[in-house]
């Protein structure tokens, strides 16, 4: 699917979420991200429960920072799919209100949706959870800065 947008390209989604592997491959790709789906402004990104990203190996529930990957990661490739390309940016702000615990063995997916973007700002805000999106683990808000042209 071709996307065609004011901000210069023109760019397959398989392509885009191609860029987005390589860019995820490093500490995200530790945790086991993994591309779930994706509409004209929005993504779904998701990991695999492991017991080494729990924050207590007696309860397993799990540690707040492979959530945090996993939102950003899911934001950040919200925009891409938005403008249908990948672009140079950088976490601005990132806000993320956790709801409940996350609990063993079960996988997080997270939906990021781009809802707005100006000349250097892009906005979005994102919700993880562990099977139902109506029951969150967390949600978020956050904005990126275009750091390229």
């Amino acid at each position: 699917m071709d996307r065609s947008t004011s901000y210069g390209g023109t760019m397959p989604a398989a392509d885009i979420f191609e860029h987005a592997k390589r860019m995820i491959s490093g500490h995200a790709g530790q945790i086991g991200l993994r591309y779930v789906d994706h509409g004209d402004d929005w993504v779904d990104l998701a990991f695999d429960y492991k017991p080494e990203l729990a924050i207590n190996a007696e309860t397993g529930i799990l540690a707040s920072g492979p959530i945090i990957s996993l939102i950003d990661s899911a934001c950040g490739i919200s925009i891409m799919v938005k403008v249908g390309q990948p672009r140079p940016m950088a976490t601005l702000d990132l806000r993320v209100d956790y709801v409940r615990a996350a609990p063993p063995g079960r996988s997080i997916t997270a939906r990021g949706t781009c809802y707005r973007i100006s000349r250097n700002v892009a906005f979005v805000r994102c919700m993880a959870h562990d099977g139902d999106p109506d029951d969150p683990v967390a949600h978020a808000l956050a904005t990126f800065f275009f750091t390229g042209d």
